[in-house]
Protein backbone atom coordinates (compact mmCIF):
# COMPACT_ATOMS: atom_id res chain seq x y z
CA UNK A 1 0.00 0.00 0.00
CA UNK A 2 1.16 3.33 -0.42
CA UNK A 3 0.21 6.89 0.37
CA UNK A 4 -2.55 8.34 -2.88
CA UNK A 5 -3.41 11.76 -1.23
CA UNK A 6 -2.48 13.91 1.67
CA UNK A 7 -5.58 16.80 2.15
CA UNK A 8 -5.73 19.69 4.01
CA UNK A 9 -9.16 21.34 5.12
CA UNK A 10 -10.21 24.86 4.06
CA UNK A 11 -12.69 26.81 5.79
CA UNK A 12 -15.83 26.90 3.86
CA UNK A 13 -19.35 27.80 4.58
CA UNK A 14 -21.99 25.22 3.98
CA UNK A 15 -25.75 25.32 3.96
CA UNK A 16 -27.62 23.01 6.21
CA UNK A 17 -31.49 23.38 5.62
CA UNK A 18 -32.53 26.56 7.12
CA UNK A 19 -28.86 27.45 8.99
CA UNK A 20 -25.54 28.42 7.69
CA UNK A 21 -22.69 26.65 9.22
CA UNK A 22 -18.84 27.13 9.30
CA UNK A 23 -16.73 23.83 8.37
CA UNK A 24 -13.33 22.44 7.68
CA UNK A 25 -15.24 19.14 5.92
CA UNK A 26 -13.92 20.18 2.42
CA UNK A 27 -10.59 18.85 1.74
CA UNK A 28 -7.99 18.95 -1.00
CA UNK A 29 -5.12 16.91 -2.26
CA UNK A 30 -0.88 18.86 -1.67
CA UNK A 31 1.51 17.73 -3.28
CA UNK A 32 3.60 19.29 -0.47
CA UNK A 33 5.23 17.12 2.15
CA UNK A 34 3.27 17.66 5.63
CA UNK A 35 3.77 17.70 8.94
CA UNK A 36 1.92 15.26 11.24
CA UNK A 37 1.97 16.29 15.38
CA UNK A 38 -0.23 14.56 17.87
CA UNK A 39 -2.93 16.80 17.32
CA UNK A 40 -2.82 16.35 13.42
CA UNK A 41 -1.66 17.53 10.09
CA UNK A 42 -0.08 21.11 9.83
CA UNK A 43 -2.06 23.29 8.00
CA UNK A 44 -5.22 21.56 8.57
CA UNK A 45 -8.25 23.23 9.64
CA UNK A 46 -10.68 21.67 12.05
CA UNK A 47 -13.75 24.37 12.59
CA UNK A 48 -16.19 21.84 14.66
CA UNK A 49 -13.35 21.06 17.77
CA UNK A 50 -16.29 19.64 19.69
CA UNK A 51 -16.33 16.41 17.49
CA UNK A 52 -13.73 16.86 16.03
CA UNK A 53 -9.91 16.46 15.84
CA UNK A 54 -8.21 16.44 18.92
CA UNK A 55 -5.29 13.76 20.10
CA UNK A 56 -7.55 10.76 19.76
CA UNK A 57 -8.69 11.65 16.79
CA UNK A 58 -6.07 13.79 14.85
CA UNK A 59 -5.56 12.09 11.69
CA UNK A 60 -8.57 10.38 9.61
CA UNK A 61 -8.22 8.12 6.97
CA UNK A 62 -9.82 6.66 3.94
CA UNK A 63 -9.13 4.27 1.53
CA UNK A 64 -8.94 3.50 -2.19
CA UNK A 65 -10.55 -0.04 -1.64
CA UNK A 66 -13.47 1.56 0.10
CA UNK A 67 -13.72 4.57 -2.67
CA UNK A 68 -13.45 1.83 -5.34
CA UNK A 69 -16.39 0.80 -4.10
CA UNK A 70 -18.33 4.26 -3.73
CA UNK A 71 -17.16 4.90 -7.07
CA UNK A 72 -19.31 2.07 -8.38
CA UNK A 73 -22.15 2.95 -6.21
CA UNK A 74 -22.57 6.58 -7.41
CA UNK A 75 -21.06 5.41 -11.33
CA UNK A 76 -18.21 7.59 -10.99
CA UNK A 77 -14.93 7.97 -9.48
CA UNK A 78 -14.93 9.74 -6.56
CA UNK A 79 -11.82 11.95 -6.05
CA UNK A 80 -9.49 11.74 -2.96
CA UNK A 81 -10.47 14.34 0.27
CA UNK A 82 -14.33 13.78 -0.92
CA UNK A 83 -14.93 12.09 2.55
CA UNK A 84 -12.85 14.76 4.36
CA UNK A 85 -10.23 12.72 5.26
CA UNK A 86 -6.95 13.44 5.75
CA UNK A 87 -4.91 10.58 4.46
CA UNK A 88 -5.96 8.80 1.61
CA UNK A 89 -4.23 5.08 1.33
CA UNK A 90 -4.37 2.70 -1.62
CA UNK A 91 -5.88 -0.23 -1.45
CA UNK A 92 -7.11 0.27 2.14
CA UNK A 93 -10.45 -0.92 3.08
CA UNK A 94 -11.38 0.59 6.76
CA UNK A 95 -14.03 -2.96 7.73
CA UNK A 96 -10.99 -5.53 8.05
CA UNK A 97 -9.46 -3.00 10.88
CA UNK A 98 -9.53 -3.31 14.28
CA UNK A 99 -9.26 -0.77 17.25
CA UNK A 100 -5.74 -0.69 18.23
CA UNK A 101 -4.35 -1.48 14.73
CA UNK A 102 -1.07 0.93 13.61
CA UNK A 103 -0.93 1.78 10.48
CA UNK A 104 3.24 2.99 9.32
CA UNK A 105 2.84 5.98 6.78
CA UNK A 106 6.14 7.40 5.51
CA UNK A 107 7.92 8.45 9.40
CA UNK A 108 4.57 8.26 10.91
CA UNK A 109 3.04 6.27 13.04
CA UNK A 110 -0.72 5.98 13.51
CA UNK A 111 -3.19 3.95 16.04
CA UNK A 112 -6.65 3.24 14.77
CA UNK A 113 -9.08 4.81 17.52
CA UNK A 114 -12.87 4.70 16.30
CA UNK A 115 -14.63 4.49 12.99
CA UNK A 116 -16.47 7.82 11.48
CA UNK A 117 -19.78 8.20 12.34
CA UNK A 118 -21.70 10.06 9.81
CA UNK A 119 -23.27 13.53 10.23
CA UNK A 120 -25.76 16.02 8.78
CA UNK A 121 -22.49 18.21 7.82
CA UNK A 122 -21.31 15.74 5.96
CA UNK A 123 -24.63 15.07 4.51
CA UNK A 124 -24.38 18.65 3.36
CA UNK A 125 -20.89 18.40 2.27
CA UNK A 126 -22.45 15.06 -0.21
CA UNK A 127 -25.26 17.28 -1.21
CA UNK A 128 -27.52 14.33 0.00
CA UNK A 129 -30.41 14.20 2.42
CA UNK A 130 -30.26 10.48 2.59
CA UNK A 131 -26.25 10.18 3.09
CA UNK A 132 -26.21 9.70 6.39
CA UNK A 133 -28.64 6.19 6.04
CA UNK A 134 -26.47 5.81 2.91
CA UNK A 135 -22.95 5.78 4.66
CA UNK A 136 -24.08 3.64 7.75
CA UNK A 137 -25.56 0.55 5.80
CA UNK A 138 -22.44 0.87 3.37
CA UNK A 139 -20.26 -0.15 6.82
CA UNK A 140 -16.99 1.48 5.26
CA UNK A 141 -16.17 4.25 8.05
CA UNK A 142 -13.01 5.42 7.43
CA UNK A 143 -10.17 5.05 10.51
CA UNK A 144 -9.84 7.82 13.39
CA UNK A 145 -6.60 7.47 14.64
CA UNK A 146 -4.06 9.29 16.89
CA UNK A 147 -0.45 10.11 16.28
CA UNK A 148 1.97 7.69 17.80
CA UNK A 149 4.98 8.96 16.36
CA UNK A 150 5.16 12.55 14.49
CA UNK A 151 6.91 12.92 11.06
CA UNK A 152 6.55 13.94 7.49
CA UNK A 153 4.03 12.52 5.44
CA UNK A 154 3.84 12.94 1.61
CA UNK A 155 2.18 11.45 -1.48
CA UNK A 156 3.70 8.24 -2.48
CA UNK A 157 4.77 6.75 0.61
CA UNK A 158 4.76 3.80 1.83
CA UNK A 159 2.40 2.26 4.30
CA UNK A 160 2.34 -1.10 6.42
CA UNK A 161 0.05 -2.33 8.75
CA UNK A 162 0.85 -3.78 12.50
CA UNK A 163 -1.80 -5.24 14.33
CA UNK A 164 -2.81 -4.63 18.04
CA UNK A 165 -2.67 -7.96 19.61
CA UNK A 166 -4.15 -6.62 23.44
CA UNK A 167 -7.88 -7.22 23.72
CA UNK A 168 -10.17 -5.12 20.79
CA UNK A 169 -13.16 -5.12 18.99
CA UNK A 170 -13.38 -4.63 15.17
CA UNK A 171 -14.18 -1.49 13.02
CA UNK A 172 -17.40 -2.96 12.22
CA UNK A 173 -18.83 -3.60 15.36
CA UNK A 174 -17.97 -0.35 17.35
CA UNK A 175 -19.03 1.15 14.42
CA UNK A 176 -22.74 -1.02 14.27
CA UNK A 177 -22.50 -0.70 18.38
CA UNK A 178 -23.07 3.33 18.02
CA UNK A 179 -26.28 2.48 16.54
CA UNK A 180 -27.55 0.05 19.42
CA UNK A 181 -29.90 1.63 22.06
CA UNK A 182 -29.41 -0.53 25.56
CA UNK A 183 -26.52 -2.30 25.37
CA UNK A 184 -25.97 -4.53 27.33
CA UNK A 185 -22.96 -4.15 30.22
CA UNK A 186 -20.79 -6.95 28.25
CA UNK A 187 -20.85 -4.66 25.23
CA UNK A 188 -19.81 -1.90 26.94
CA UNK A 189 -16.92 -2.93 29.14
CA UNK A 190 -15.57 -5.08 25.47
CA UNK A 191 -15.41 -1.75 24.04
CA UNK A 192 -13.91 0.08 27.07
CA UNK A 193 -10.90 -2.69 27.51
CA UNK A 194 -9.98 -1.47 23.32
CA UNK A 195 -8.24 1.62 23.25
CA UNK A 196 -10.57 3.82 21.51
CA UNK A 197 -11.14 7.57 21.57
CA UNK A 198 -11.57 9.61 24.25
CA UNK A 199 -15.26 11.06 23.03
CA UNK A 200 -16.29 7.47 22.38
CA UNK A 201 -15.08 6.02 26.03
CA UNK A 202 -16.42 8.91 27.36
CA UNK A 203 -20.02 8.35 26.09
CA UNK A 204 -19.48 4.59 26.85
CA UNK A 205 -18.86 4.86 30.13
CA UNK A 206 -21.22 7.28 31.11
CA UNK A 207 -23.49 4.62 29.49
CA UNK A 208 -21.96 2.40 32.08
CA UNK A 209 -22.47 3.72 35.54
CA UNK A 210 -26.03 4.39 33.96
CA UNK A 211 -26.53 1.01 33.52
CA UNK A 212 -24.93 -0.43 36.58
CA UNK A 213 -26.88 2.17 38.59
CA UNK A 214 -30.30 0.85 37.74
CA UNK A 215 -29.22 -2.84 38.60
Amino acid sequence: MHLMSVNLGQERILQRKHRIERTGIFKFPTQDAVKVTKLGLKGDVIVSKKHHGGPDQAVYVYGGGDYEWWSKEFGMDVSPGTFGENLTISALESAVFNIGDYLQVGEVTLQVTAPRIPCGTFAARMNDPQWVKAFRHAERPGLYCRVIQEGLVKTGDPVSIERYTAETISIPEMFRDYYVKGKSEETLRRHLKAPIAIRARRDLEKELLSLLSQS
